[in-house]
């Protein structure tokens, strides 16, 4: 049985990840066919871009076989499935996303529809039955517009039809706006007075009411006069809640607006129009006020995508000229004037300067760069590129002019693929806002069976008809869950924008919440916890040997060796030198595995383990000098003895050094409540156990395989409920999926770290970590607080009102006081200081 690799996009082009739904649709497919063993998404990806690893006997199939027929089924489930994340402006509130959302999912061929308050659309669709410019004008349809980067994607959709419709459609396609016949023009943008059109039909509302009201105590003015008038407000403070109640009751669902509308009718019934229009203008008023709240949020998250400018520099022949930088290409070099934003990934050629990152990845101190060592190479397809040569999208030049190669388009940027993903984050619903949304479909037709049966209370106790209906009206005020709707959205987004803006990527509301009540944080030891590279850490000279001589001499013989260990050795030992001469070795070679020999003047000098000396010869190192190796080892050195000719003249030993902030960082994470703190790591467990005594982590668990790492945080799993794995991301990747939250570092450089992670640390610095923990124990706080404030303002006004202690009047101020008191109490992330 034979293994082949294909990368995912070459087999569905438009699919952002592997856990699309397509990718299993597409495994599904080619699961069956013959001489296919086994389909799956392979642990290992190329480059940064996921693949499909395919199990196969070659007696049956051919590899070329296995292309055409994988690329087959790959087009026909591209012709079939579409996805699309679309930005609109125009939902008023939480509510009327999940009203837009139900109506999208109830449109033929929508299989997935996921809509945020803050403009997010997020869909997945059977292009069989519905295309692109279906569901933009389903949008539009729904009162919503869609701004001008995906009407043109829909215009370039309209020109495609048009080569087969002929020139009339042509006509139609290429003017700015694109309605349907018989749709209402002034509505798809908001309404008569634009976006803000509610909050005006709020503000007249509240005039006509207040004028109404004074002129009632006038004698000299007939009462018609406010009646006329509270009529007027009626109009403009119910104009929207009885569109949307009428909407939602014509498909058979009972929300919030319905209840209002109930309400404020059966006041003007009962005669109460001041208190039916006070209702009206406060809940209006109420949503408006909401919609403003979640767009600040949104406009955080906006600001995100305008970090990148919209031109670049572009060095061709020898000469510059100004292009867009949807023209830059891999391989272009671009020209980055000083004190000006980078328009395009890519990696310095020529010239040096601090570069200021903190737009990307939080950092506060600017990053000096430096050109790469081979200005030709192709770096786009480098996996490894060092910070001080790579520059990002949207950063911010210094003092001085830089050259740069591009190394990826405008639209694989990092900050665009940042961008996606913070969008794709606010449409993803938390743990908590599943269960209110749980609560208020069962809870609004109690309500309603509550209300109805208190209509018959004069029944039973001695009043009059429209007493007990005025009381029931008071109920169903009292009772509607304005504020629980909004309580978590606002919270998850608030939070989602301020992670953002400090270089933390959170992907929605589920991790979010559950980095919130953690208890235990898996760590990987290399590059996470530790440097990531070994450092020269001791130099022990032997005999009468002085420590500079020992150190030219290793110098010398290490130089000529391409082992990581020997590069350390002379690139610390060069260090420690300050630039004095070093000799020259020759004739290298390896001995016995267990280390190296060289000629150095007329000496042979050997390096090597304790194991090289035991089975070299008959002249074993001295039992002090044993213990010394052994001692050094057990703090978890790696050691190297050096013996020149029959003498032993030294001992060197180089460590993978803990980060300098790791101790601090961890200690930080104790203050928020973490308890368990576990390194998961390859090496042995001295070396384990010697990093994380120094470093002040719980527990270390030392030689575990990738496989047995997974197995590692299932166990963590069952003991501790929810566990975090960090690491890099791309190693790390199945311990982090089997983790409750997968956190990665320094993902700004990685491709799969931002894709693969539910939490990415745009920065590889460990000091983030408190800061997205603390906002996330925040978050949770602020969610508790408001489920608190919402669901105990309608259990304080329910018996309030039954016992008729409470009019429409209060109950009214009261529940949209509490909406407000919510959503500014959710905005308070966005102020969140690390």
């Amino acid at each position: 049985m034979k293994k082949l690799q294909i990368k995912i996009p070459l087999l569905l082009p438009e699919v952002p990840d592997e856990k699309d739904q397509c990718v299993h649709k597409l495994i599904q497919k080619l699961q069956d066919k013959e001489g296919l063993e086994k389909v799956h998404v392979a642990d290992q990806t190329d480059n940064g871009v996921p693949q499909l690893c395919f199990h196969y006997d070659p007696e049956l199939i051919s590899i070329d076989r296995i292309q055409s027929l994988a690329e087959q089924t790959g087009a026909e489930i591209t012709q079939k499935f579409g996805h699309k994340l679309i930005e609109v402006e125009g939902i008023r509130h939480t509510r009327h996303a999940r009203h837009i959302e139900r109506d999208l999912r109830g449109m033929p061929g929508i299989m997935e529809a996921s809509v945020s308050a803050s403009g997010m659309v997020r869909i997945e669709y059977d292009a069989t039955q519905v295309d692109e410019v279906d569901i933009l004008k389903a949008l539009r349809k729904e009162g919503l517009d869609i701004p001008d980067t995906q009407v043109s994607a829909e215009r370039f959709l309209d020109k495609v039809k048009e080569a087969e419709k002929g020139e009339e459609q042509k006509e139609e396609a290429d003017k700015e706006h694109d309605h349907e016949e018989g749709e209402d023009h002034d509505h798809s943008h908001g309404g008569i007075f634009g976006k803000n059109t509610e909050l005006i039909f709020s503000i007249i509302c509240g005039a006509l009411l207040g004028i109404g009201f004074g002129l009632s105590y006038v004698e000299a003015v007939p009462s018609w006069v406010s009646l006329v008038l509270y009529i007027g407000a009626y109009f403009f403070g119910g104009y929207f809640t009885a569109k949307e109640a009428i909407q939602t009751v014509a498909k058979g669902g009972f929300e919030i607006d319905f209840l209002m509308l109930v309400a404020a009718i059966g006041a003007a019934i009962l005669g109460e129009w001041a208190e039916g229009a006070l209702l009206l203008f406060l809940f209006s008023m109420g949503h408006a006020l909401e919609h403003y709240a979640m767009n600040k949020a949104r406009k955080s998250i906006a600001a995100l995508a305008e970090l990148a400018p919209k031109t670049a520099w572009l060095k061709r022949n020898g000469k510059t000229e100004e292009v867009g930088i949807e023209e830059l290409s891999i391989g272009d070099i671009i020209v980055v004037k000083p004190n000006s934003k980078i328009s395009a990934d890519g990696v310095v050629v020529n010239g040096q300067s601090s570069v200021n990152q903190a737009p990307i990845t939080g950092e506060s101190v600017p990053v000096d760069k430096v050109p790469v060592d081979n200005p030709d190479k192709d770096w786009s397809k480098e996996k490894d590129i060092k910070d001080e040569n790579r520059a990002f999208s949207g950063t911010i030049n210094g003092n001085s002019t830089l050259e740069l190669k591009v190394i990826k388009v405008a639209k694989d940027s990092t900050l665009s693929r940042l961008v996606k993903l913070v969008n794709e984050a606010q449409t993803q619903k938390s743990p908590t806002q599943r269960l209110t949304d749980k609560f208020e479909k069962y809870f609004v037709p109690a309500v309603l069976i509550l209300v109805v049966m208190l209509n018959f209370a004069f029944l039973v106790i001695d009043e009059s008809f429209s007493e007990s209906f005025y009381r029931a009206m008071a109920v169903l005020v009292a009772a509607s869950p304005c504020a629980l709707a909004i309580a978590t959205p606002s919270a998850v987004l608030s939070g989602v924008a301020r992670a953002a803006k400090s270089g933390v990527l959170i992907k929605g509301g589920r991790p979010l919440e559950d980095l919130g009540v953690l208890t235990a944080l898996a760590f990987d030891k290399t590059g996470t916890l530790t440097e990531g590279k070994p450092k020269l850490t001791k130099v022990v000279a032997l005999g009468d040997v002085k420590e500079d001589e020992l150190l030219k001499i290793a110098v010398a013989v290490e130089n000529l060796s391409d082992h990581p260990l020997a590069k350390a050795v002379v690139r610390d030992g060069k260090e420690r030198l300050n630039g004095a001469d070093v000799p020259d070795a020759k004739d290298l070679e390896a001995v016995l595995g267990k280390g190296i020999k060289a000629s150095l003047g007329n000496s042979k000098v050997y390096i090597g383990n304790l194991d090289l000396f035991v089975s070299l010869d008959g002249n074993k190192p001295e039992k002090e000098t044993e213990e010394k190796v052994k001692s050094l080892e057990s703090d978890g050195n790696t050691t190297m003895l050096i013996r020149q000719n029959d003498k032993y003249i030294g001992i060197i030993a180089l460590m993978d050094t803990p980060r300098k902030e790791s101790k601090s960082t961890l200690e930080e994470l104790k203050k928020f409540g973490i308890k368990r703190m576990i390194m998961l790591t390859g090496d042995n467990q001295k070396v384990a156990d010697a990093v994380a005594k120094e470093i002040g982590l719980t527990d270390a668990w030392g030689s575990l395989l990738p496989e047995e790492k997974v197995e590692a945080i299932k166990k963590l799993r069952e003991k501790e409920s929810k566990v975090a794995m960090v690491g890099d991301g791309v190693n790390d990747a199945p311990a982090m999926a089997n983790s409750t939250v997968g956190i990665a570092m320094g993902a700004a450089g990685s491709d799969v770290a931002l894709e693969t992670a539910d939490i990415a640390l745009m920065a590889d610095k460990l000091e983030t970590l408190p800061f997205a923990i603390g906002l996330s124990r925040k978050a949770k706080g602020i969610i508790k607080q408001n489920l608190w404030v919402s669901l105990g303002i309608v259990a304080l006004l329910i018996p309030l009102t039954i016992s008729g202690i409470a009019t429409i009047g209060p109950a009214v101020l009261i529940h949209e006081g509490s909406t407000l008191v919510v959503v500014f109490n959710a905005l308070r992330l966005l102020a969140y200081k690390k």
